[in-house]
């Protein structure tokens, strides 16, 4: 049979093998989990851990409702996904790999949708287009395999599971000679996986006005659309419409996801670290962890987004991670005691640059500059330690978290100052989940350790709730509803890709 018939098979299976007394029997297994949703706290304690490897073992996961099976991306030592048991969350128990090595250089992301897990490849020289491939997820057997952009970084179905969207970050080459578009990869579930992909040169007319608003495009040699990195994806839950994060470029990309078209680019501007409510321990080297007043600001540089619609208006919320172009051909890194300070914006250069103060701080050497004289008037550095909610359509910032995150995570013991020069606690993914009648916010923060918990049931005012000590650099974080849960309560899966454990938390 061949993968266009097997696929079509299993759909009318998945679809239509049920006789009235399992419709019968499912119709009450739904009644009472949504009864016991209804009751469940919003309050999570850890359930279980699983560990299944090294460093890279534990980036992404993602849950198979009909199997109670959990996919895990795990690159140490080869390339491959691991299945996971998560029957009894208690004990989730490693059953096999799935070996991804023939399909290229590594398996960089993965999700679940209807009985079919999707695959994000980057190709064996990651500068070449990748692959998204398709398997069924109980006998693995592979779908499709399509070729998108370069890198594709992040996979995702659209909730009406009718596309596949795939995030292609396109990174050059280490000596930066190579430098692929990046691009946003389309692929149609139901027109057997036809893709499209899209890139953002219509957009280099706009790049003067956008750079004004805090775009960034700053890479050696590289035209507009080469500079463009995507990196995570979320959809509407009406599958409409698609939100891209634009990392290293400082920015939010709307998709019109039936028009396969790249709507707007949001740039997302800066954040005043001189602003009491954003203060920060910029240095390493200054005895301990010392909040303060700095002339500073911050890129936001969202990783990953997550997006909920209240009264009419999309809400895209971001982890604000920052991230620097460091290669051997072109570095943007530089730290402030190894800059020229313009002494009539800094009075007191000579004491900023001092290790204990502004010293070690990194920062880009791409803005600052405004007269060309070859010394910064400003300074930037990377990310903003922080999440924020955007709203999705104008890119105007409805809230940030300033500097609680970093706050909380000294009290929490969770704090590691030796990222103080670098991005803080360093936010890395944000999932929203429906316990009951409450929305909650999960925040992975990748150098506490820790995910932050909060209720966005109202995304103008959210409630910090709860925080959860986890793995080694939480990478990837899914919620798992009542309805779906084996145990018929919220889970939240942790995966974290320093020490290779997922970590099982669940409501009381």
């Amino acid at each position: 049979m061949n993968k266009k018939n097997l696929f079509a098979s299993l759909g009318l299976v998945f679809l239509f093998a049920c006789n009235e007394q399992n419709i019968v029997d499912d119709a009450g297994d739904a009644e009472l989990k949504s009864a016991k949703a209804g009751s469940e706290s919003i309050a999570f304690t850890l359930s279980g851990t699983v560990d299944i490897g090294n460093l890279g073992a534990a980036e992404i996961s993602a849950f198979d409702p009909s199997t109670n099976k959990l996919f895990v991306v795990n690159n140490d030592g080869g390339s491959k996904i691991d299945v996971v048991d998560l029957t009894d969350p208690t004990n989730p128990e490693f059953v096999e790999s799935i070996d991804i090595s023939m399909y290229g250089g590594g398996v960089n992301s993965v999700d679940v949708k209807n009985g079919l897990l999707a695959a994000a490849i980057a190709a064996n020289i990651k500068t070449d287009n990748g692959k998204v491939v398709v398997f069924e997820t109980t006998g693995y057997v592979e779908i499709a395999t399509v070729e998108v952009g370069a890198l594709p970084d992040m996979v995702t179905f659209t909730p009406d599971g009718r596309y596949i969207l795939s995030a292609n970050e396109g990174e050059p080459n280490d000596s930066y000679t190579i430098d692929p578009i990046g691009t946003i990869s389309i692929v149609s579930v139901e027109k057997s996986f036809a893709v499209t992909t899209l890139d953002f040169s219509a957009f280099e007319p706009q790049q003067a006005a956008l750079k004004l608003k805090g775009l960034r495009i700053f890479g050696k040699d590289a035209s507009f659309a080469q500079d463009i990195e995507p990196e995570y994806i979320t959809v509407s839950q009406n599958s409409k419409t698609a939100w891209v994060s634009l990392q290293e470029n400082n920015a939010i990309a709307e998709i019109d996801i039936n028009s396969e078209t790249i709507v707007k680019i949001l740039p997302l501007g800066f954040k005043n670290y001189s602003l009491s409510q954003n203060f920060i321990d910029p240095s390493n080297e200054d005895g301990g962890v010392n909040f303060g007043s700095w002339p500073v600001y911050g890129m936001y540089q969202p990783d990953g987004i997550t997006v909920i619609s209240h009264g009419n208006v999309p809400f895209v919320f971001t982890a604000n991670e920052g991230d620097s172009r460091d290669y051997d051909g072109f570095s943007e890194e530089v730290r402030i005691k190894d800059i020229l300070l313009d002494t009539e914006k800094f009075l007191d250069a000579a004491t900023l640059q001092k290790k204990q103060n502004l010293g070690r701080l990194n920062i880009t050497a791409t803005l600052g500059d405004f007269d060309g004289d070859d010394d910064y008037d400003e300074l930037y550095s990377y990310g903003a330690r922080s999440f924020s909610i955007w709203n999705g359509l104008t890119g105007k910032q409805i809230y940030d978290s300033g500097n609680f995150l970093d706050r909380t995570a000294v009290l929490e013991g969770s704090y590691d100052d030796a990222r103080s020069d670098d991005k803080g606690v360093e936010p890395e993914t944000v999932v929203i989940g429906r316990v009951g009648n409450k929305n909650l916010l999960f925040v992975g923060m990748e150098r506490a350790d820790a995910v932050a918990v909060y209720d966005v049931t109202n995304p103008v005012k959210p409630k910090y709730l709860q925080w959860l000590k986890c793995g080694d650099a939480p990478e990837g974080i899914i919620f798992i509803s009542a309805e779906e849960s084996p145990v018929g309560k919220s889970l939240l899966v942790v995966s974290s890709e320093n020490d290779g454990v997922v970590t099982v938390f669940t409501t009381n």
